[in-house]
């Protein structure tokens, strides 16, 4: 039984069409594309995952904001569509397609915030939270975030709330170019938050988001 048959939702329709349709498609056979569908799917997973934490958890507003950010991440939401197979109802472009687009967590990521936003349209709101105390929810119940460790968009969704935008800046190099060591800070608003310091600027970036969740304790 695929998604649309358990829960009961009629794929042959424009919104659901939308919300697999990535730019690089949309681009290519002059379509709308899931972009304004995600906007909206992201808002309506917030409050839901906000609204579940607030009733069946006693923790500050603070904690709450950084565990939310934790199943609300790119990493987690390209968890979420693979669980429900929505890569495989992708529509890309060709070069998108070629240079492995189906694959890109920050792609199929997105599909899960637009597929939402579809089903709230087309189904209304409690469609939607069934869709996500069954996918999202059991993750949070079971503390199961360890592989949602994208330090780097957790902390942006965590400083998101006010609008800031996180900036990351490498302030050393060290050793021949074959053995780097990188030294990076995170920025928010120029005030540094955290520093991480590994062999390549990606792990640095993540070291310098985690020590500034860290600190953010």
């Amino acid at each position: 039984m695929d998604i649309f048959e358990k829960y009961n939702i009629d794929i042959n329709d424009e919104l659901y069409e939308k919300a697999f349709t990535h730019s690089s498609y949309a681009n290519e056979n002059d379509t709308e594309d899931y972009e304004r569908l995600e906007f909206l799917g992201d808002k309506i997973l917030d409050f839901i995952v906000s609204e579940y934490l607030y009733v069946n958890e006693s923790l500050t507003e603070g904690e709450m904001t950084k565990l939310r950010a934790s199943y609300v991440c790119e990493n987690a939401l390209n968890e979420y569509s693979l669980e429900l197979g929505l890569d495989k109802l992708l529509k890309l472009g060709k070069g998108e397609e070629s240079t492995g687009g189906r694959t890109k967590p920050s792609i199929v990521a997105d599909l899960f915030e637009a597929f939402l936003a579809a089903t709230y349209l087309k189904y209304g709101f409690d469609k939607v939270k069934e869709i996500v105390y069954d996918i999202v929810i059991p993750f949070v119940e079971g503390n199961h975030h360890e592989f949602l460790k994208d330090y780097k968009s957790i902390l942006q969704e965590y400083v998101q709330t006010d609008k800031k935008s996180t900036v990351y800046e490498v302030i050393n190099e060290e050793g021949p170019a074959n053995e780097k060591i990188f030294t990076v800070t995170v920025k928010v608003d120029d005030i540094v938050l955290g520093t991480g310091t590994a062999s390549s600027k990606k792990e640095a970036e993540q070291l310098a988001a985690k020590d500034a969740l860290n600190k953010a304790n």
